[in-house]
């Protein structure tokens, strides 16, 4: 007789079946795939709020803002996903499909990659 990976009760119905319920099918899930530290869920956090302010900035794939307005909505800049350098030597900072490039006087070249 097999028993619930959650649980452990036993297991009525099909012989491939792992868990006696949705409910502890979910809590098993939850368990494995949560983030395993403060620390991944604090760097996520912070992705996920650095994207939503490119985002939100950058509503035409490509524009002109400042480092002062990004500091200002709490933008991190130590926090992004990729770097890419361009064949001219321009380094763009992405986070997911949103980037940036910094520019003179503290002004920033926002822009949507096309995927």
């Amino acid at each position: 007789m097999k028993s619930c990976l959650e649980c452990e009760e036993k297991i009525i119905g099909r012989e491939d079946k792992k868990f006696c319920s949705d409910g502890c099918r979910n809590a098993y899930n939850n368990k494995i795939n949560k983030d395993s530290t403060n620390f991944m869920r604090n760097i996520n956090n912070k992705l996920r709020k650095n994207y939503r302010i490119l985002t939100s900035l950058n509503t035409e794939g490509k524009s002109k803002t400042t480092r002062a307005k990004l500091l200002s909505k709490g933008f991190d800049f130590e926090f992004f996903t990729n770097i890419l350098q361009t064949k001219t030597g321009n380094t763009y900072y992405f986070l997911y499909d949103q980037g940036y490039l910094l520019l003179d006087n503290d002004f920033y070249m926002l822009v949507k990659k096309d995927i």
